[in-house]
C-alpha cells in the first residue's frame, strides 16, 4: 500500500490515457489499490480488455474503451461513455504519448504528425472536452498531465516529442491560472528514466547507450513504477489541493546532470542509424 491510507482516492473517478500499457497502467494500478473508480482508454480494444480483466482484481471493476484521442469525435463519445457509466469524472491524466529517436533531418511530415498529434493534439482534446464539462456542471477537477524532462530544456533525436511535450507543459500552466476560478487544478509530472516495455527499446537503440543514460542519473538507478504511482496519487488526491500549475520532475536528478536527455545520440553513426531505420519500420 506504501505511504497511504487505503481510502486516498475514495469517490474519485479518474480516466487515464494509454491507461493499458507502461505508466498508464502502473498509475493506474496505485489508484486503484487506494480506493479510486478507473477507467481507461486506449486504440487497442485487445489489450484493453485483457488490462482491465487484470487490474479489476485489485479493486472494483475497471472500465474500459477504445478510443484515439487523436480525433475529437472518439474523445467526446469516450467521454459520454464514462460519464454514463460512473455519473462523473473527477480526474483526466493525459498520459496517451508516442515517441521515437531520430535525427530530425531524417524525419517526414508523417513523423512529426505521428508525435504532435497524439502528444499534443490529444491532450488538448481531452482536456478541453471534459474542462468545458466540469465549467458547464459548475463541478471541480484535476488534470494531471504526463510531459517530460525535456518539456523545459528541449533534445535532440526526439524534437517532434520535446516540442509536442512543451506544448503541453505550456497548456498546464495556462489553465492552471485561467480555470482555476472554476476549481480545476492542472498539475503535471516530468518522469526521467522508467523501464517500459515497448518504449524503452525504443528510446534506448543499443546496450551501451542504455547504460550511458542510466549513468547520466546521479542516484545510479533508473525509477521504479511504485514511485512514479506515488507521487501521481498524491498530486491527484486532495492532500495536493493547493498545488495547480506546477510540474514535478521525478528522474533522480538526471536533468540537473546536463539539459536533454537524448543529446548524447550524437555518438551514433549513420550506419547505426540506417539499422535502427529499418528496425524500427520492421516493427521490432
Amino acid at each position: 500500500m506504501g505511504p497511504f491510507t487505503k481510502d486516498l482516492l475514495k469517490d474519485k473517478t479518474v480516466l487515464i490515457t494509454g491507461g493499458a500499457t507502461g505508466l498508464g497502467r502502473a498509475m493506474g494500478e496505485k489508484f486503484l489499490e487506494l480506493g479510486a473508480r478507473l477507467a481507461i482508454c486506449g486504440r487497442r480494444e485487445d489489450v484493453l480488455k485483457t488490462a482491465a480483466g487484470e487490474m479489476s482484481t485489485l479493486g472494483q471493476e475497471v472500465y474500459y474503451k477504445s478510443c484515439d484521442v487523436r480525433d475529437p469525435d472518439q474523445v467526446h463519445k469516450l467521454v459520454d461513455a464514462v460519464e454514463q457509466h460512473f455519473g462523473n469524472i473527477n480526474v483526466l491524466v493525459n498520459n496517451a504519448a508516442g515517441n521515437f529517436i531520430s535525427p530530425t533531418e531524417r524525419l517526414s511530415h508523417r513523423g512529426v504528425d505521428a508525435v504532435l498529434n497524439i502528444v499534443l493534439h490529444g491532450t488538448f482534446y481531452m482536456t478541453l472536452e471534459i474542462g468545458k464539462r466540469w465549467i458547464e456542471q459548475g463541478v471541480s477537477g484535476t488534470v494531471l498531465n504526463i510531459v517530460t524532462t525535456y518539456a523545459s530544456t528541449g533534445s535532440g533525436y526526439v524534437v517532434p516529442s520535446a516540442a509536442a511535450k512543451a506544448g503541453v507543459l505550456a497548456l498546464t500552466r495556462s489553465l492552471a491560472v485561467e480555470w482555476a476560478r472554476y476549481g480545476i487544478r492542472h498539475v503535471a509530472i516530468a518522469p526521467g528514466p522508467f523501464p517500459t516495455e515497448g518504449a524503452w527499446s525504443r528510446l534506448s537503440p543499443t546496450p551501451e547507450f542504455e547504460e550511458k543514460m542510466i549513468n547520466r542519473v546521479p542516484l545510479a538507478r533508473v525509477g521504479d513504477k511504485e514511485e512514479l504511482g506515488n507521487l501521481a496519487a498524491y498530486l491527484i488526491s486532495d492532500y495536493a489541493g493547493y498545488i495547480n500549475g506546477d510540474v514535478i520532475t521525478i528522474d533522480g536528478g538526471e536533468w540537473l546532470q546536463g539539459a536533454g536527455q537524448f543529446n548524447e545520440l550524437a555518438e551514433i553513426t549513420a550506419e547505426q542509424w540506417d539499422e535502427l531505420g529499418t528496425l524500427t519500420r520492421r516493427g521490432k
